[in-house]
């Protein structure tokens, strides 16, 4: 909050993905009527995709700062809100917008979004925290807010034309899908949950959620909440072309479909003892070693080669502007 006591919004925009002018049409008369202070501009660029920019308004006296941009900007203008005093206000015009589906925030209407965030409630949800060690013994860490992943996801992700991708969205990843799936194969991993023995496994693919939705409705994890403090994980283990089409039954039809009514849970349980190609299980961390050096993917953005993770819940760390 300002020194005067007035509350002030601060807006992180991508201009890759929105303008500033068509952000100040809708932004500068909401923070009027709500009787909010003017609103501090910050501008992304490469060096900067939004983490010191949010905690820059925030010493600045930011009590909210909107996300304009992809499933990326939002990522790390949240980095950079972690355990601050500070709102994420969500404007998505990304490719997936996963954070807004799982909260249920408006995609691609930015009026209804501003309108939420200035006369809206803020709800405290977790964030996802990997520690990532490199190759060469560094350290880094990185929060994410939907899921990560190694495995096929991660190495997709690492082969995704960018410039395809701001052109035709998420056909770029199919595009990619198509270079990557041919030539990819299970690997060893070893994990271990908190205060859990380790287990070795090998996997087609890992993910570490936060929460479970992907999109078109895909129910990855439906059993994950974002405000637990635990992390939702699914080891995917098919076997062939027939084991992934199971996957993709389990996510349309049972994880989605299925859950929806009693007599569709009932089949669940009827046909749990099935052999499944998707291990569920969760814990507030689970560290994972690898036996060879693997891309790793966060809200699906690549972060490079990795030679082991761990990956936990900070249980509450930011708070966000919902209905």
């Amino acid at each position: 909050m300002s020194k005067s006591g007035t509350k002030r919004a601060a807006v992180v925009y991508n201009p890759t993905r929105v303008t500033a002018a068509a952000l100040h049409s809708l932004i500068d008369p909401a923070a009027a009527e709500a009787g909010w202070g003017d609103t501090l501009w910050y501008e992304t660029t490469i060096a900067d995709s939004g983490k010191n920019l949010s905690r820059e308004a925030v010493r600045a006296g930011a009590d909210m700062v909107f996300a304009a941009g992809g499933d990326g900007t939002v990522r790390s203008v949240a980095e950079g809100l972690r355990d601050s005093t500070a709102a994420l206000a969500l404007l998505p015009s990304g490719t997936a917008n996963l954070l807004a589906r799982n909260l249920n925030l408006p995609i691609g209407n930015v009026p209804e979004a501003v309108a939420i965030a200035f006369t809206g409630r803020t709800r405290h949800i977790d964030l996802g925290i990997a520690t990532l060690s490199r190759v060469d013994g560094t350290i880094e860490e990185h929060g994410f807010l939907v899921m990560a992943g190694m495995g096929i996801d991660a190495d997709i992700m690492a082969n995704t034309n960018e410039t395809l991708k701001r052109t035709v969205g998420w056909l770029a990843y199919v595009d990619a899908g198509i270079r990557v799936i041919p030539n990819a194969g299970p690997f060893r991993i070893r994990y271990q949950l908190d205060d859990k023995p380790s287990h070795s496994a090998h996997v087609s693919t890992i993910l570490f959620g936060n929460c479970g939705t992907l999109t078109g409705g895909l129910e990855m994890m439906p059993d994950a909440i974002i405000d637990d403090g635990q992390l939702d994980v699914a080891v995917l283990q098919p076997k062939g072309t027939l084991g992934w089409i199971d996957i993709w039954r389990k996510l349309r039809w049972e994880n989605g479909v299925l859950r929806r009514s009693s007599i569709g849970r009932r089949i669940i349980r009827a046909t749990s003892g099935n052999a499944s190609t998707i291990t569920y299980l969760r814990s507030s961390g689970i560290t994972v070693s690898l036996d060879k050096p693997r891309d790793v993917e966060l809200d699906g953005d690549g972060f490079g080669v990795i030679s082991g993770v761990r990956f936990a819940a900070d249980a509450g760390a930011l708070a966000v502007r919902v209905r």
